[in-house]
């Protein structure tokens, strides 16, 4: 595993360094996270994180974590999603898988409820830092009104028990 070198960037040598690399994929559309490399080394899988933090820990999240589970048999590398009711409306989605910084909340009946962050911003580590989901947004998903529901991925509980 690696993190950040995997773009297009005069810095970003990952591609150009790793001879041997037999790559699977390069770029995917997701957002954050779209300059993430899959290839083989030989016979070990290589995973290239993105170099933006904010990008690496959305696909460690997506991609890494997983991986790490299912090698150490201790699941089945699926991430666990739930729903929530969105507090505030959002636009339409582009082509891309979106992964939107946000805040669980609870409605007067306890329901789950979820507000996506003002800004998005791959680069805003106080966003992340303040959230506590990420909203999973397919690519061309349709605008969504307020009290839709969601597919959500916890934040507040990615720590791996003692």
């Amino acid at each position: 595993m690696t993190t950040g070198g995997a773009s297009v960037g005069e810095h970003d040598l990952i591609r150009s360094g790793l001879h041997d690399l037999r790559m699977d994929f390069w770029k995917i559309a997701m957002r954050p996270g779209k300059p993430l490399l899959f290839g083989q080394l030989g016979e070990v899988p290589m995973l290239g994180l993105p170099g933006n933090p904010v990008s690496t820990l959305v696909c460690a999240l997506v991609f890494l974590r997983p991986c790490l589970d299912r090698m150490q048999g201790l699941s089945e590398g699926k991430q666990k999603m739930e729903t929530a009711r969105l507090v505030e409306g959002l636009s339409e989605n582009d082509r891309r898988q979106d992964y939107m910084r946000a805040l669980l909340e609870h409605d007067a009946e306890g329901g789950l409820t979820v507000r996506a962050a003002p800004r998005q911003d791959s680069s805003m580590l106080s966003t992340l830092s303040h959230s506590t989901a990420l909203i999973v947004r397919p690519p061309h998903d349709p605008a969504r009104q307020a009290g839709d529901a969601v597919s959500i991925l916890r934040l507040d509980n990615q720590v791996y028990p003692m």
